[in-house]
C-alpha cells in the first residue's frame, strides 16, 4: 500500500479502495486516567511555581536545565512531530529521525502516531466538522466563542475518540522506529522528568538540588510547553494576521513566536503546509526553520521544502499552491 502526502491538507491520504472513519473507537479509563494526570500533574505545579518562585527553591541550575528542556523537547515537537512526521517538511537520516521522534515524546504531548494523526486530521477539516480542535465549532457570539477557546485550547484532549491512525498514519504504523519508539512513550516519559533530576543532583550535589529541577525543568516545563502547543491550536485559529489565504482561519500572532520556535506563524502554515519554514517574511522568527537549515548543512536531512517567491506569490494572490 503507497501512502502520499496530500499538501493541500497537509495529511496522509486514504489509501486505494475508500475513505476509511474519522474515528475508531475511544479511550479506555486507563488512557483517559493517564491523560487527566498529564495534564493536571505539571498544571498544578506551573500554578504552584509563581508562590514557590517567590522565596523557595528556584536557582540558576534549576534555570539553565528548564531552558535547555525546553529548547529539546520543544523541538522535537515543531521540527520532528509536526515538519517531519506530519507534513514531510524534509527527508532525515535514520538517526536523527529517531532522536526527533524521542525528543518529542519527551514533551508528553502523547506518542508520535497518535499526534501526528489527530495533527493531519485537524489539517483535513481544519475549523470545520471533523477538526478535534477548532474554536469555530459552536458559533461565533460570545457564549460559544468562550467554549470554542477552551475545547480548542484543551479541552478537546478530554475527548474519548480515537483518531483513526490507519487511515492518518499509515507512514508512520509502518515505519518499525517509530512503532518502537511510539510503543515505549512511558518509558520517555518518565526520561523527560527524571533525567533534569539526576542532572540537578549532580551539579549540586544533593536531593534537595535534585527536587528542584524535578519541580522546574520537570513538571513546569512541561506544563509551559503544553500551553505554547495548545495556544497554536487556540488563540492561533482566532486572532492574528492573515497575509495568505488558506481554507480556514488560521492566523499569525506574533507574541507566541519565541516560545513556540515559529509555529505562530500559523497563517503560513495552513496555505502551505508542507513549508519547512513558517515565518517567511522578513523579521518573523523561525527557530525550528534555523535548525532544519543546519541539519540540512550537516548532510543530516535532505530534500527540504523550503518556500520559494513563486509559491509564496501564488499563496498571497489567492490562488491553489
Amino acid at each position: 500500500m503507497t501512502t502520499t502526502l496530500d499538501e493541500t491538507s497537509g495529511g496522509a491520504a486514504p489509501p486505494n479502495g475508500g475513505p476509511k472513519p474519522i474515528t475508531v473507537g475511544s479511550r479506555n479509563n486507563y488512557v483517559q486516567l493517564g491523560v487527566y494526570v498529564f495534564i493536571f500533574v505539571p498544571f498544578a505545579a506551573l500554578i504552584a511555581a509563581v508562590p514557590l518562585a517567590w522565596g523557595w527553591g528556584l536557582t540558576w541550575t534549576d534555570v539553565i536545565l528548564a531552558v535547555v528542556m525546553f529548547e529539546i523537547t520543544g523541538h522535537g515537537v515543531t521540527i520532528g512531530y509536526h515538519r517531519f512526521f506530519t507534513h514531510g517538511s524534509f527527508k532525515a537520516k535514520r538517526p536523527l529521525k529517531i532522536a526527533l521522534a524521542v525528543a518529542g515524546s519527551m514533551a508528553v504531548q502523547g506518542p508520535p502516531i497518535i499526534w501526528v494523526a489527530d495533527h493531519r486530521r485537524h489539517h483535513a477539516y481544519s475549523d470545520k466538522e471533523g477538526d478535534p480542535h477548532s474554536p469555530w465549532l459552536f458559533g461565533t457570539g460570545p457564549v460559544a466563542i468562550a467554549k470554542g477557546f477552551w475545547h480548542s485550547h484543551m479541552g478537546w484532549l478530554f475527548d474519548r475518540d480515537i483518531t483513526n491512525k490507519e487511515r492518518f498514519a499509515p507512514d508512520l504504523m509502518a515505519d518499525k522506529d517509530i512503532v518502537k519508539v511510539n510503543d515505549l512513550f512511558a518509558v520517555w516519559t518518565a526520561v523527560t522528568f527524571l533525567l533534569p533530576a539526576v542532572a540537578g543532583g549532580l551539579i549540586t550535589w544533593s536531593w534537595w538540588g535534585a527536587l528542584t529541577a524535578f519541580f522546574w525543568a520537570g513538571l513546569v516545563r512541561v506544563a509551559i510547553l503544553h500551553h505554547v502547543t495548545w495556544s497554536t491550536n487556540s488563540i492561533c485559529h482566532m486572532i492574528g494576521d492573515r497575509p495568505f489565504v488558506s481554507r480556514d482561519r488560521a492566523a499569525n500572532v506574533w507574541p507566541l513566536a519565541i516560545l513556540s520556535f515559529g509555529e505562530s506563524w500559523h497563517n503560513l502554515h495552513h496555505a502551505d503546509p508542507t513549508c519547512a519554514r513558517h515565518g517567511v517574511k522578513r523579521g518573523q522568527i523561525d527557530t525550528s526553520a534555523r535548525m532544519i537549515w543546519l541539519f540540512e548543512k550537516f548532510g543530516w536531512v535532505h530534500s527540504v521544502r523550503w518556500p520559494t517567491p513563486q509559491r509564496l506569490a501564488k499563496i498571497s494572490a489567492g490562488q491553489e499552491a
